[in-house]
């Protein structure tokens, strides 16, 4: 049932946070839809979004009751069909397994795999049962895909995780640096903002690093079509002029950071006639950005998955900070590093720990002091909380191979197309003894391989919190019951951690009830939000963290004290305006890092870099927009982009079959071509999986080597050979592919 008033939510796409707005209309969709309809659009009272839209959030309302899964189903095993059964016989048969697998293999072979479309309240109660009542810290998202290079990133550079800069930032700025992300189709409505500032006022410079020429790279200056991985070359060339030239902000660099002199000692290697070389663009070209980047007063970068998903994705993102830091752009208005968050509530995901080496409140499970604090919040002996990172998204995959897994719960997100190297992640889930699968849509290509399903709610039908790419936290609120027996992921998680005896740590009658608790774990963190509340945000509207509680309710012996007697805090927009960082000495620090290139190089064998992305009316494995008749119809299939000079050589012509293949795998594609992509390099976008296409998986063809400090996969390059494919050879395989699909729709 819907509401009689209009709602203010949040978009439950991207990381960009748009306020959106429902209102009833009072006219039905249809006798088969049998739900009122209602009417969506942008919250002009939002401060993120400002009433903009894109596609994907005009049009989520479509979505909700679209092959939803409505009550729970099992199986033995994964060659029988499911039958539906109660919650009852459901979770008793949860945690049976639970408790059989601690007391025979012990919490280590416990693993869940969550996702950024969890909002903070069902990422916190995941942490407390996981790592808290469990004992296992097992517990990683799909945030280790998407934003984790850029947490390290931060972390070793400026001393915490969090983005320092604001939307606001995008009004102010002269030089807009935009490198490994296409912010017109995957960060729209942030997009449009900036180039509206940079239309409007001509000294301000739109820089765009991308191997192709994206949307976003026809709006810009300079467009730098590098060569998939020398990102580092670049930033280090640059870097090398700013010094050559003058250009750097000495005291700032004397007062506020360490590391200079040996970041000096590396750049100075990074001439522009060898970066050009390297990163098969002109000298003259890395001369320009450099000019751009020096010459102006306020300089902002953006960057997205182009960055981060790469075996070299945390010194990428450092190398990126070096320049703000020997420039002094950080901690002022128009200028900081600023990461654009790819899910919804990534960003909320890793201020509530849900990453395998996270606690609450950017808290460290290696660290013993934080350990114990946790602990104490949440009423557990001390030594409960395990002192080693647990397992990554891959690290749970590879222990489905050992046998060292033996209970995988995944939930509000779609691995079996997501994750690399897919031939062998679908290989490790058929072994899997036990998979619950969480999940408001029916079927998906994960469903496949789980022994559980469990409906759970979604966007519109459960109240909770989200925080978005510039630590802006919204409270998203329910406009209608969830269909079915679907639940809302906190209270599934909730429900099993009362069965299995943990009736205290889970007493909560709300979401308001978790996030009060949440927040208080947060106070005096960097990510303080314990001045923040549900009724708070209802009656202020959306706002930053940090936002801690006053100095005067901070000391208050009363722990009891109503929100309504606090004197709330004040919350800020942009971090470190003070120049201080949250380092032991208080200074930025610069890191020093050669160009180390791809993980998997093109050889002779391979002669071509395979690199991936999004498409504008699509999200991430189309479990949503797949579903959606409008964003379906914007692509009528999957292509790969090659380059004509490349598509010569090989008898390609526009619209032939292409095979693809890596050392993992193969996929075929109709081919573009195009001068968009640069030569050596082709494109695929990441999208489609085996419900929506034949053959025309990106991550079939990807590697699992990841960046050292982060854990994140490369997904963005891997080595590939290329093949015309004769139509009598495209025929027989799609007709194998319709006999031995194990996804029906």
């Amino acid at each position: 049932m819907t509401t009689s008033s209009s709602t203010k939510t949040l978009c439950p796409y991207c990381g960009v946070g748009c306020g959106l707005e429902v209102t009833p209309a009072g006219k039905a969709l249809g006798e088969e839809a049998g739900v009122s309809q209602c009417q969506v659009r942008g919250d002009r009272t939002h401060p993120s979004s400002q009433g903009m839209v894109c596609v994907k959030g005009a049009t989520v309302l479509e979505s909700l009751d679209k092959d939803r899964l409505l009550y729970p189903m099992l199986r033995d095993s994964l060659d029988q069909p499911f039958r539906r059964c109660s919650w009852e016989e459901a979770l008793e048969r949860v945690c049976d397994r639970i408790q059989n697998v601690r007391a025979e293999y012990g919490a280590d072979a416990l693993c869940m795999y969550g996702s950024g479309q969890f909002q903070t309240e069902e990422y916190y109660v995941a942490q407390k049962l996981m790592k808290g009542c469990l004992g296992t810290n097992n517990f990683d998202a799909n945030s280790r895909l998407c934003m984790s290079s850029a947490v390290a990133g931060y972390v070793q550079s400026l001393g915490s995780d969090g983005p320092p800069c604001c939307y606001d930032d995008l009004d102010l700025t002269d030089c807009a640096f935009l490198i490994g992300t296409n912010t017109a189709e995957c960060h729209p409505i942030i997009f449009n903002r900036l180039r509206k500032h940079h239309k409007k006022t001509p000294n301000v410079k739109l820089i765009v690093v991308d191997p192709r020429r994206t949307t976003t790279a026809e709006a810009a200056d300079l467009h730098l079509a590098i060569r998939p991985g020398t990102d580092i070359d670049l930033l280090n060339g640059i870097a090398h002029l700013l010094l050559r030239w003058g250009l750097i902000d000495q005291p700032f660099i004397d007062v506020h950071t360490n590391g200079f002199e040996a970041f000096v000692e590396v750049v100075r290697h990074y001439p522009p006639e060898r970066v050009a070389e390297c990163c098969q663009i002109s000298a003259a070209e890395v001369e320009t950005a450099a000019r751009y980047w020096g010459e102006s007063q306020r300089v902002l970068s953006l960057w997205s998955m182009g960055i981060n998903q790469s075996s070299e994705g945390t010194a990428k993102v450092r190398s990126i900070i070096n320049l703000h830091l020997m420039t002094g752009m950080i901690g002022k208005p128009g200028a900081g590093p600023f990461s654009l968050t790819g899910q919804p509530n990534a960003m909320g995901g890793r201020e509530a720990g849900g990453l395998s080496y996270l606690l609450p409140g950017y808290r460290s499970v290696t660290d013993p002091q934080h350990r114990t604090e946790v602990e104490n919040h949440w009423q557990l002996p001390t030594g409960t909380i395990q002192p080693t990172p647990g397992r990554t998204a891959w690290e749970m995959i590879t222990g489905l191979e050992s046998g060292d897994v033996q209970f995988l719960w995944i939930a509000a997100t779609n691995p079996v197309v997501s994750l690399p190297d897919l031939e062998r992640t679908k290989a490790a889930l058929r072994r899997s003894p036990f998979t619950v699968y969480q999940d408001c849509y029916y079927p998906t290509e994960t469903s496949a391989y789980a022994h559980i399903l469990l409906p759970a709610s979604q966007w519109g039908e459960e109240t909770g919190t989200m925080t978005n790419s510039e630590r802006r936290v919204t409270l998203c609120r329910k406009f209608r019951n969830p269909p079915g027996e679907s639940r809302s992921d906190w209270e599934i998680f909730a429900e099993v951690g009362r069965r299995l005896g943990f009736t205290q740590q889970f007493a909560f009658q709300t979401a308001a009830d978790v996030f009060a608790e949440f927040v208080q774990l947060t106070r005096g963190r960097p990510c303080d939000m314990s001045g923040l509340s549900h009724e708070r945000l209802v009656a202020e509207g959306p706002l930053h963290w940090p936002c801690p509680i006053s100095t005067l309710d901070s000391e208050s012996e009363n722990p009891t004290i109503e929100e309504g007697e606090r004197q709330k805090g004040k919350n800020s927009s942009r971090l470190y305006t003070d120049l201080h960082f949250p380092t032991p000495d208080g200074r930025a620090r610069f890191a020093a890092h050669h160009s180390r290139g791809l993980a998997e190089p093109p050889n002779e064998a391979y002669p071509f870099i395979l690199t991936t992305g999004r498409l504008y009316g699509h999200w991430h494995t189309q479990t949503r927009t797949g579903r959606i008749q409008k964003t379906s119809e914007m692509y009528d299939s999957p292509f790969i982009e090659i380059h004509p000079c490349d598509a010569k050589q090989l008898g390609i012509r526009e619209g032939d079959m292409v095979e693809v293949r890596s050392r993992r795998g193969m996929a075929r594609f109709p081919a573009t071509v195009t001068k968009a992509i640069a030569p050596g390099t082709v494109f695929v976008p990441m999208h489609w999986g085996a419900m929506w296409a034949d053959f025309a998986e990106a991550n079939a063809l990807t590697h699992h080597h990841a960046c050292p400090d982060s854990g994140q996969p490369e997904l963005k390059a891997c080595a590939v050979q290329l093949a015309p494919v004769k139509p009598n050879d495209s025929q027989s395989l799609l007709q194998t592919s319709m006999m031995t699909s194990p996804i029906s729709v």
